[in-house]
């Protein structure tokens, strides 16, 4: 049976990276983890060695053996084991001093990469201190022209391995040459493809499906984990979750990197009771877990979830509380507790831990604007930005930032950016759909208030925007039919009228059977108007009026036909109101 089972394993996934061989990619991981080590890689280290570990132990005639040692090597050796003891002391320039001349590839990787090491701390260091309004630029990693010089010189020479190669993209990508840096990048999977770091500069790259598309990756299974991730980071979440799905049968179930991927991938979809459960899932099997733990903070956050939130920070406290997902859960927790300046400052702790750090500065920018602090909010948004230009948050915090300043121009920009981002997320689209109407361009908020209900509108406030515009124009139909639609959705949802807007819906429809006569329709809906505060002299009156026609033997009139009927649930007194197919929807569609 095993040699069937192997085949069948072999067969649909040996076109892209064939997982049939577990035993095999476990020794590759426990290799390459071994490699990254010896260079000071530790997150693809980590990375591999947590891979390695959902998979099953080797046996010992199967472990892998050591590197091979060249000449060159035995040679560098000395010099290599004293200057990586510096080096993992973070005593970066002393590391590199002692490696000058090396010429093995290993320590020639651990000499660059000090150089590079010390320049980020320095500038770190810089950045630190003048964490004012800092703007970009102002503090540069001076190693890195030097470097990128010495690099490019071996690069051209093809003297450089998958390490170096690495190296060599980060230092380019650091001087904002994307394009050659993507390049080196894809060369570095190409000769060393377990190795994870350089899988993941491509993610922080590619901004879109259409750059995937041109890329030529070196087939191997881990250019499957590579496309779960970027689908993750382009917000193509179902296919990405198809993929860690797949990932899962072929033999990684056990993986912490797998589940918390899928997890941070139901959040994005905004469906946060699968992500909830799956993060309640990992901290069970990863109790001291640090990552992500911003991100199941943020869901706690949106469910308004105290008790939780306040555990998760007060545990990750105790573990390590100067780490920036540490100082971002506590941010969350102060903001939902509405101390607002508190939160502003856990976040610029988190920010001084990692200016890098991309969650901190849109959590902050939100500070900002509880504090009414326009100027600051916009100074974080921006970092955001440079950060991570895919990051809708901090784009649609622009958005709102330059609405409260009645900018509405700019408004419309920022929130297209965002929208572009998350083509099908309603809030987005309702907000451009009030950016549109401040400019006065009413069709273009009529296509947008409607999509936003399409796509499944979250707040549940795009119907009524768009019945209003209905209003304005005089459109009185399809203002009624929006109002029907909006009342339908808001009663199939079994959460009944916290909404402010049914009355308003009510009363729209009251006065509009009354103009077309249909006074059983009329008077349903003045009942339902008399439920409602502020609805309810209007209600009355409307009744009154409607009593006093039928008696004055104004008959309901039958020559309009009904546009469309109120559902039945909602006619107060069940009155046999007439049935008439409601109206064809597609004409009203902008």
């Amino acid at each position: 049976g095993g040699a069937g089972g192997m085949a069948v394993a072999a067969g649909p996934a040996a076109g892209s990276g064939d997982f049939s061989d577990l035993r095999e990619i476990k020794k590759q991981l426990l290799s390459v983890a071994e490699r990254s080590r010896e260079r000071g890689l530790q997150h693809s280290g980590k990375w591999a060695s947590e891979l390695a570990f959902a998979l099953d132990p080797l046996p010992l005639s199967e472990l892998p053996p050591p590197p091979a040692l060249t000449e060159e090597d035995a040679r560098d050796l000395d010099a290599y084991t004293l200057a990586k003891s510096y080096f993992d002391l973070k005593e970066y320039d002393r590391a590199a001093y002692f490696l000058r001349g090396c010429k093995s590839q290993k320590a020639y990787f651990l000499y660059m990469y000090s150089r590079y090491l010390s320049g980020e701390k320095k500038k770190d260091d810089e950045t630190v201190d003048s964490l004012g309004p800092l703007e970009k630029g102002q503090v540069k990693n001076e190693a890195l022209r030097e470097l990128r010089v010495e690099l490019s010189k071996k690069h051209k020479a093809r003297e450089l391995d998958g390490f170096g190669l690495y190296l060599y993209g980060v230092v380019l990508r650091k001087l904002d040459l994307v394009k050659e840096a993507i390049d080196v990048f894809v060369e570095a999977a190409h000769v060393l493809p377990l190795h994870w770091g350089a899988w993941l500069e491509l993610c922080n790259l590619i901004t879109d499906k259409e750059m995937l598309k041109f890329l030529s990756l070196p087939d191997t299974w881990m250019k499957e984990f590579f496309l779960a991730h970027i689908y993750t980071e382009l917000q193509l979440i179902e296919e990405a979750l198809q993929k860690y799905q797949s990932l899962i049968d072929a033999g990684f179930s056990k993986s912490t990197y797998i589940i918390s991927q899928i997890a941070v991938a139901y959040h994005n979809i905004r469906d946060i009771d699968k992500a909830l459960s799956i993060f309640n899932e990992l901290r069970k099997q990863d109790p001291y877990r640090i990552e992500n733990m911003d991100t199941f903070s943020n869901l706690l956050y949106v469910r308004s979830m105290k008790p939780e939130l306040s555990y998760l920070a007060h545990n990750l406290c105790e573990i390590d509380k100067y780490r920036v997902e540490t100082c971002c859960v506590i941010g969350n927790y102060y903001s939902l507790r509405s101390q607002h300046e508190k939160a502003a400052l856990y976040f610029q702790r988190a920010l001084k831990l990692n200016p890098r750090y991309l969650g901190a500065w849109t959590l902050m920018g939100h500070e900002y604007m509880e504090m009414k602090n326009t100027s600051a909010a916009i100074q974080a948004y921006r970092h955001a930005i440079e950060v991570n230009k895919r990051d809708y948050r901090a784009w649609y915090g622009l958005g709102q930032t330059y609405e409260i300043l009645k900018m509405p121009f700019y408004c419309l920009y920022y929130y297209r950016r965002a929208h572009q981002l998350r083509p099908n997320d309603s809030r987005m689209l309702v907000a451009l759909g009030e950016c549109y109407e401040k400019l006065n361009q009413l069709v273009e908020a009529k296509k947008c208030y409607w999509r936003a209900y399409a796509v499944g509108d979250v707040e549940k406030m795009a119907l009524v925007k768009l019945a209003k515009l209905h209003e304005q124009l005089n459109e009185s139909e399809q203002a009624a039919q929006c109002y029907i639609k909006y009342i339908q959705d808001i009663y199939s949802c079994g959460e009944l009228v916290e909404h402010v807007e049914v009355s308003t819906a009510f009363r729209y429809l009251a006065q509009y059977y009354f103009k077309c006569k249909l006074w059983d329709e009329a008077s349903a809906c003045a009942q339902k108007c008399c439920a409602f505060n502020d609805t309810r002299e209007e209600g009355k009156a409307l009744l009154r009026q409607i009593l006093q026609l039928r008696n004055q033997g104004e008959t309901s009139s039958t020559d309009i036909a009904a546009p469309f009927f109120l559902p039945a649930s909602l006619s107060a007194n069940n009155t046999p109101t007439r049935r008439v197919s409601p109206l064809n929807l597609s004409s009203v569609t902008p």
